[in-house]
């Protein structure tokens, strides 16, 4: 990414947007399996995790340090390779390898999220060494996965799109927002929050901070929009001037459904302000776009979707200068068919499955997504 959108936002003073949270770490799946004479452990990671390994004689152990971690993982791992047995120590937060051999640690590479260890048989002149040694053998630190936040549409006192069968837009967007964080959470290759997890208004600037202060990899807008005669599904990026009538009508009356959108600028020059959306826009709207075309192209092959799926607007809720964003509009409740379609789980299935596909080959290229 450069210099990157995040970064470039605090240059001279200038921030956009407010504190972020912050990102605790936790271990959500740990094994100890054998390896032929080596032992490989994995841990599933959330949040950026630091660690350290050490290593204590008489006993003979291995001690993984992780501090301030949440270990929800098994207390006991068993043994495996040179492992005796694998014990978790929550008030010390130390995974202790007490070892039936010498042995010693060696990261393996891995994917984002995911902490990879060999313990392979050492000498014992080897192992004795590094057991009087005062400093770690090793340590290091595992980022964070990107993280994704799913937006379903509408809520509360906010029904949206009516059908003729009475199916409120809401209802229908939470039920898809819900499935798509299903996929998403077993495929493992992101963090998920939703911007509403029950029936509740939330205003569309509101959505927008949601993701901006979370640092978001993504933001993906779940509707299911009336027009007449529209049928299927379509993905819509960020444009002032909308690609066709019909976008405008929909980012319009989307728009309509919250008067407070929009976002807040710093206090500078107005020339300043011009300069820093342009910037970080130009490299945002690249982004969405690129993501647009692989949800389009995933969609296209497990449901219908509108002539000319791929369209731009101006949707308040796409405006976060630096969190790609789409809008997906899953169907139209003004048509009978869709309404019927979306109202079945197994085609809200349909749709969960095709996004998160699109978000896992989108992933690897998005600039936030890359280590750090």
């Amino acid at each position: 990414m450069g210099i990157g959108r995040r970064h470039f936002l605090g240059l001279g003073g200038v921030v956009l947007g407010g504190a972020k949270p912050a990102l605790a770490a936790s271990v959500n799946a740990a094994s100890l399996k054998a390896e032929g004479r080596v032992a490989r452990l994995s841990l599933t990671l959330e949040g950026p995790l630091s660690w350290e390994w050490r290593a204590l004689a008489e006993p003979p152990r291995l001690l993984l340090s992780l501090p301030g971690v949440t270990w929800r993982g098994p207390a006991r791992l068993g043994s495996a390779g040179p492992v005796a047995i694998a014990l978790f120590d929550d008030e010390a937060k130390e995974l202790r390898l007490n070892l039936a051999r010498p042995a010693l640690p060696r990261r393996l590479p891995g994917p984002a999220g995911r902490l990879l260890v060999e313990i392979a048989p050492a000498s014992s002149e080897a192992f004795a060494a590094a057991a009087r040694r005062d400093m770690p053998l090793a340590q290091g630190s595992a980022p964070a996965l990107p993280l994704v936040v799913i937006d379903p549409g509408h809520g509360g006192h906010d029904p949206g799109a009516i059908g003729r069968r009475g199916t409120e837009e809401k209802r229908l967007t939470l039920a898809a927002a819900q499935a798509l964080r299903r996929k998403l959470q077993e495929g493992g290759k992101c963090r998920v929050a939703m911007t509403r997890d029950r029936d509740e208004f939330i205003s569309l600037a509101d959505r927008v901070a949601f993701a901006r202060t979370r640092d978001a990899a993504l933001l993906i807008s779940l509707h299911a929009d009336s027009a007449p005669g529209a049928k299927g599904a379509s993905v819509y990026t960020l444009a002032e001037t909308a690609s066709d009538p019909l976008s405008e009508a929909l980012a319009q009356r989307e728009n309509n459904a919250d008067l407070a959108g929009g976002l807040t600028l710093p206090s500078v020059p107005p020339e300043v302000q011009a300069i820093l959306l342009s910037l970080m826009r130009q490299e945002t709207l690249g982004d969405s776009a690129r993501f647009a075309r692989v949800a389009v192209r995933e969609l296209t092959r497990a449901v219908d979707v509108l002539p000319k799926p791929r369209r731009e607007a101006g949707f308040i809720v796409l405006k976060a200068p630096e969190v790609p964003s789409v809008l997906v509009e899953m169907g139209f409740l003004s048509d009978p068919g869709d309404e019927a379609a979306l109202r079945k789980p197994e085609h809200r299935a349909l749709i969960a499955a095709s996004l998160a596909r699109a978000v896992e080959t989108w992933l690897p290229s998005a600039p936030s997504a890359a280590p750090g």
